[in-house]
């Protein structure tokens, strides 16, 4: 691990040199190259020169020991040394996460596809209100959201939808939340009081650009027809949605929150790209069963992730056996508790299966 981390420290070392170089502040793909790179570095590089200093804290600390014969000199420094002690500790486990491989994806935007499932009016209800909780958690960091469609059922719920976030490192965080979600409640359309449970399905994908996934101008086709539901002046009375039929893949996709044919057309795009880079990760993954199981559900949209219970209040988890009673806010988008402690459990995963295989 070390011999890693010293070699981190020199590759950083050349990309500062080369940053302040004027030939690389002219080249702005280069530039912007190296500038990535130092931000992945960095952070490695300040953890390793922490966890030295605290090694060299530690040393000069015991030899201190030994000369010393004052008292109260003695505490002072035997308390210097369980601090560096400690903070080695946590460093040396800070510095095996931040040496985990990186998903390449991580700082990509996200395209997310709701779709209600199980209990009919119910599950498209409750589709709209898990859309409406990811827009506010996104605001909530400062991303922006796009809501490119959604297919209404008449009373304010969703039979399915597309919403794209675009911020820094919002796959990183939005990645686990792929799989069926519960809910548990009695129903607006139910009379008689009873809870119901209905599902829907969420789909987490990064958003990918032409150079990773081509697509044959041949194999799609668009139509054009009149955007339906809110929209401004232009938008339901000119032909400015647009459907994209993909015909290898069978997919069909439509955009109409733009008044532009052309922009729609280009969301289209940008969604399908996505969708097929999807199903190519979904195989892989499929061919990596084992790996798969040591890792935090990232993937699979079968997997039951959430339970959502209405009457007690409660948010259940499943992959990671948490529970926690603050529905309202979780609803309103405080996902951070949640979300931070299933990339814990994925990094603990990880560890754990490296140690394995050392």
């Amino acid at each position: 691990m070390f011999d890693k981390l010293d070699d981190i420290l020199m590759r950083l070392e050349e990309v500062l040199n080369q940053l302040s170089e004027p030939d690389v502040a002219v080249d702005a793909a280069k530039f912007q190259k190296l500038m990535k790179e130092q931000a992945e570095l960095q952070p490695i590089a300040d953890a390793y020169k922490d966890y030295k200093t605290q090694k060299q804290t530690i040393e000069e600390s015991l030899m201190l020991l030994e000369e010393e014969s004052d008292e109260e000199m003695r505490e002072m420094l035997k308390e210097e040394l369980s601090d560096a002690k400690k903070r080695v500790e946590e460093l040396e486990q800070e510095l095996k996460v931040l040496l985990l491989p990186k998903d390449p994806n991580d700082d990509k935007n996200v395209i997310v596809e709701f779709r209600a499932g199980a209990g009919g009016d119910e599950a498209a209800l409750f589709t709209a209100e898990i859309c409406r909780m990811y827009i506010k958690y996104a605001e909530s960091r400062g991303w922006k959201t796009e809501l490119t469609s959604a297919d209404e059922n008449g009373i304010g719920g969703f039979k399915d939808a597309t919403l794209l976030i675009n911020g820094a490192g919002a796959y990183s965080r939005m990645k686990y939340e792929s799989g069926t979600h519960r809910v548990q409640r009695v129903p607006e359309t139910e009379s008689g009081g009873r809870i119901h449970t209905s599902t829907m399905t969420v789909a987490i994908m990064p958003e990918v650009d032409d150079v990773e996934v081509q697509i044959d101008p041949k194999d799609y086709k668009f139509d054009v027809f009149r955007a339906s539901g809110n929209g401004g002046q232009c938008v339901n009375t000119t032909d400015s949605a647009v459907r994209l039929t993909h015909f290898p893949s069978g997919i069909v996709i439509s955009c109409q929150d733009e008044k532009s044919q052309l922009k729609n057309k280009d969301k289209a795009l940008k969604i399908l790209r996505a969708r097929l880079y999807d199903l190519e990760q979904q195989k892989q993954h499929d061919e990596m069963a084992e790996l798969r199981k040591s890792q935090v559900g990232t993937g699979d949209r079968s997997e039951k992730i959430r339970t959502y219970n209405f009457p007690q209040g409660r948010v259940t988890d499943h992959r990671i056996k948490l529970t926690l009673y603050k529905l309202d806010a979780i609803m309103n988008g405080d996902l951070d508790e949640i979300i931070d402690s299933l990339i814990a459990a994925d990094q603990a995963a990880k560890l754990s299966s490296m140690q394995e295989e050392a």
